[in-house]
């Protein structure tokens, strides 16, 4: 049971890690790479999720 909480939470480090690099490396405005990237430090999982479906990339591929 431990072995499967212990991979999931490194496939959610991860994941947060790789929205992290994405955020700081994309064109948005600091504000915005400072707010997505606070919202995901603080809330790894959704603000994970959110990013994914609501950030800046996610509106450019989009039109």
């Amino acid at each position: 049971m431990f072995e499967v909480a212990g991979i999931l939470g490194l496939i959610g480090l991860a994941l947060s890690l790789w929205a992290l690099v994405s955020i700081i490396s994309s064109n948005a405005s600091t504000g915005a790479k400072v707010g997505w990237s606070l919202f995901v430090i603080v809330l790894p999982v959704i603000g994970f999720i959110v990013w994914f479906f609501v950030g800046p990339r996610a509106r450019k591929a989009a039109y």
